[in-house]
């Protein structure tokens, strides 16, 4: 009886416990983490070996901000992934591991991950 959001965030926290057992980024390949609520959209870019985020793009970004409607839309997760790798081949990484932080490859997270590649990374 009741306990259906602890649940959830169990059931959330084993599936990213698991997936991040598998995907790890190095200084070669580092790890592109998404994280998404329910009103905006995070993406980082990690070298897990140093434990250091390289370059990092959300939907609260003042520059992203005054062109979206709302940081909870799939147009909005596509445009958080442009300027990710666009921030990302400033820096010269243009190969990244993708983590989808025990979220479903769907929606806002697919949309991120075609938006990173349509702006030039490669996973």
């Amino acid at each position: 009886m009741g306990g259906g959001i602890c649940r959830k965030k169990r059931s959330l926290d084993r599936r990213k416990f698991r997936v991040r057992l598998k995907v790890r980024g190095t200084a070669m390949r580092p790890r592109l983490s998404v994280f998404r609520s329910n009103a905006h959209v995070y993406a980082q870019i990690i070298n897990d070996a140093d434990g250091h985020t390289l370059v990092s793009a959300s939907s609260r970004d003042p520059q992203l901000q005054e062109s979206l409607k709302s940081g909870g839309t799939m147009e909005s997760a596509k445009e958080v992934g442009l300027v990710l790798a666009k921030r990302a081949q400033s820096l010269g990484i243009t190969a990244v591991v993708f983590d989808r932080g025990g979220r479903l490859y769907h929606g806002r997270v697919k949309a991120l991950a075609d938006g990173s590649r349509d702006g030039g990374l490669i996973f």
